[in-house]
């Protein structure tokens, strides 16, 4: 009974494996986001599920210094706009 389940699972596997699809990794600087924004606040919004080009347009705007920021600012002033683009693809998708 031990051999068939083990082989069960090994067979299960084989037929869930080509459809698993690895993570894509984070940019530099994506990952550090979650830190505040994968929390459940009423102050700082959640970025999965927002479209990339509102996060990046929202960097800019931290960035240029026409959004109002407590910390945000300093954070965007850090990253170009390509490695802005690259962060706001992938937390708008990251778990």
């Amino acid at each position: 009974m031990t051999a068939r389940r083990g082989l069960s699972r090994a067979a299960m596997g084989l037929v869930i494996l080509p459809f698993a699809v690895p993570a894509a990794e984070a940019p530099p600087g994506a990952s550090s986001c979650a830190g505040c924004h994968g929390r459940t606040s009423a102050l700082i919004p959640p970025l999965r599920g927002q479209s990339p080009e509102a996060i990046a347009e929202a960097m800019r705007e931290y960035r240029g210094g026409t959004r109002p920021a407590t910390l945000m600012d300093r954070i965007a002033k850090g990253f170009t706009e390509e490695e802005t683009r690259a962060i706001a693809a992938w937390v708008s998708v990251a778990p």
